[in-house]
């Protein structure tokens, strides 16, 4: 496949394939040519309120089917997911522009989200309260919260989907999904895999105008649970919809990830790591780590090595041999990582970078040596291939510095001081730390932030919870 023969697709709604309606256009632009390869059509209000009222009576339906058989027909689309992995990584590849071998990592990712979620299905324990009384029984029950709007972002078009998708199906609601309109054939591939084994309705994904799909979902009586991901900004505006309609709601917001790396830390592993993690979708992670704290006496060291690392980095197009790094999602995203490193330096940062490709959205993997603290990269998330690095003199300084962002997603400390992972772990702001690794998001483990970044967690036995409510039942004979 190439982009000759890419094409955008419908839309499911009702159970059916279909183009929506409504009148609007978006093109899909190939970052690594920024050459338009499809036009995407997207919804109207007529699609949106046609997709509520099948995702109602599809829940009615769906929320009786046993944990048992949801499980099992997930795990059927999960090996659908799983066989077509190679055509939906290539046409993720062509729309959002990572290296081929990133985007069918990621597609494995999303299968196994998902079947994590399809076998918890199945371990959606209620309990038995101890009863007050002779002749009585107290019980808590399991419960579908009722069915969910999601709303998923471009840089990870298959596993911030599949985290939604797979707790709500597997709780027993149904959801109405509004994929990335920048990444709109990957998802819709995904999709494809999950609804050929659901029940019409159950799984439904449209694309359209942000605000008038999240403003006709959310305040719709039928929709009982709202699951973003995505910028602070629009998290902020979706918090206050869902407040204003009293809806549960799950945000998963930005990132601007700390790292200490401590004087006793093996730096040539450090490096080798983060240097990977760093660049891995040009950036493009909220979780991805961004400002370095490194102790002083190794700081020069570091330095040199994670610039020597990032200069190493071979740039191209996602579909070439040999590419470590793509370019940007788009000339959007290319301007403002261009303008955050052109604000930085204007406050003092030195700026260590190397040769980019001249056509695409490409911006040279690029480390930010003695920033201060008030620079743009250090205060705004990077979201691209931007990396600050800074010395500290003690581990209190180093967490100070740490605390000071608003956000509070991910984290990383390397060290072999017992001492100072105590420290660390007790005393860092954010929602999921890494030690002595990159390892910060498993389909078993709950992911989410703190602060700025969000709060409820996806992913993990908590991520299953969002999707259920607790009903207490006191029975007495």
């Amino acid at each position: 496949m190439n982009a000759g023969s890419y094409t955008c697709p419908q839309q499911l709604i009702g159970g059916r394939w279909r183009a929506p309606t409504g009148e609007r256009r978006l093109k899909i632009v190939d970052p690594a040519t920024a050459q338009p390869i499809g036009e995407l059509a997207l919804a109207g209000t007529a699609d949106l309120q046609e997709a509520l009222q099948a995702t109602d009576r599809a829940f009615a339906a769906w929320r009786q089917v046993p944990a048992h058989e949801r499980c099992a027909r997930l795990e059927r689309g999960v090996a659908r997911i799983r066989a077509a992995s190679e055509r939906i990584a290539t046409l993720l590849t062509l729309e959002q522009g990572k290296p081929l071998a990133e985007a069918r990592a990621e597609c494995a990712m999303a299968a196994d989200l998902v079947k994590w979620y399809a076998e918890e299905a199945r371990r959606s324990y209620g309990r038995v309260v101890p009863a007050r009384g002779p002749g009585s029984r107290m019980q808590v029950l399991k419960q579908p919260v009722g069915p969910v709007a999601a709303f998923s972002p471009w840089n990870f078009p298959l596993v911030l989907p599949a985290r939604k998708l797979g707790g709500a199906l597997a709780a027993g609601c149904s959801i109405v999904l509004k994929g990335a309109e920048e990444t709109p054939a990957s998802v819709a591939a995904m999709v494809a895999c999950l609804a050929e084994e659901l029940p019409e309705g159950v799984l439904q994904l449209v694309y359209g105008d942000p605000a008038q799909v999240s403003q006709v979902l959310v305040a719709s009586p039928v929709i009982r649970k709202v699951s973003f991901t995505g910028s602070v900004p629009v998290g902020r505006q979706l918090a206050q919809l869902a407040g204003q309609h009293l809806k549960r709601i799950t945000l998963e917001l930005g990132g601007h990830a700390p790292v200490i790396v401590c004087e006793d830390a093996d730096v040539s592993r450090a490096v080798n790591l983060l240097a990977t993690h760093k660049f891995r979708n040009a950036g493009q992670a909220c979780l991805a780590p961004t400002r370095f704290f490194v102790a002083h006496r190794i700081h020069d060291a570091f330095l040199e090595a994670f610039t020597a690392a990032a200069r190493g980095l071979q740039l191209g197009a996602g579909t070439a041999a040999g590419t470590q790094m793509g370019p940007l999602a788009s000339a959007r995203r290319q301007q403002a990582v261009q303008d955050l490193i052109a604000r930085s330096v204007a406050r003092g940062a030195r700026a260590l970078t190397g040769p980019a490709p001249e056509q695409g959205f490409f911006v040279a993997p690029t480390v930010l040596a003695d920033v201060p603290l008030e620079a743009a990269a250090m205060v705004e998330e990077p979201f691209g291939p931007v990396a600050c690095v800074l010395p500290f003199d003690s581990l209190e300084q180093a967490i100070t510095l740490a605390n000071r962002s608003a956000y509070g997603l991910a984290g990383y400390l390397f060290t072999d001081s017992a001492r100072a992972i105590q420290a660390v772990s007790d005393r860092l702001e954010v929602g999921s730390l890494a030690v002595n690794g990159i390892g910060v998001s498993v389909p078993e483990a709950p992911f989410g932030g703190v602060k700025d970044s969000g709060y409820g967690s996806e992913s993990g036995c908590e991520g299953m919870e969002a999707f259920l409510d607790s009903k207490f039942m006191h029975y007495t004979a």
